[in-house]
């Protein structure tokens, strides 16, 4: 299975008109083709992921582990998700979180 990586847009991430920063989805998708990136990695948008409070989640899924990512407020933190997707297909240790989005990490407390 290839790493999925969800990225919300949906009620709450993105949405500017309720006081959030924007999801850039098509930045998102021009790189996935730009760099051939989904076969390794399949890029999701989403509506809701859940933990609205996070706003701008992402989650980071493989067979065996699940890596949620919150607070991506920054085109630099949508960034670094391209950049990590890059190196995990260029075959960079994987899921080992990259320094620079460690800090976004969090785990759910419920969904």
């Amino acid at each position: 299975m290839p790493a999925k990586l969800y990225v919300c847009s949906g009620c709450c991430c993105g949405r500017v008109e309720k006081g959030n920063n924007e999801v850039p989805v098509d930045m998102l998708k021009s790189a996935w083709e730009e760099h051939s990136i989904g076969e390794t990695v399949q890029l999701n948008i989403t509506t809701c992921l859940g933990p609205c409070s996070m706003n701008n989640v992402s989650l980071l899924k493989t067979a065996s582990k699940s890596i949620w990512l919150g607070k991506l407020n920054t085109p630099k933190h949508f960034q670094d998700l391209i950049d990590w997707a890059k190196a995990i297909t260029e075959g960079e240790q994987f899921p080992v979180v990259p320094d620079n989005l460690a800090p976004n990490r969090f785990v759910p407390t419920s969904l």
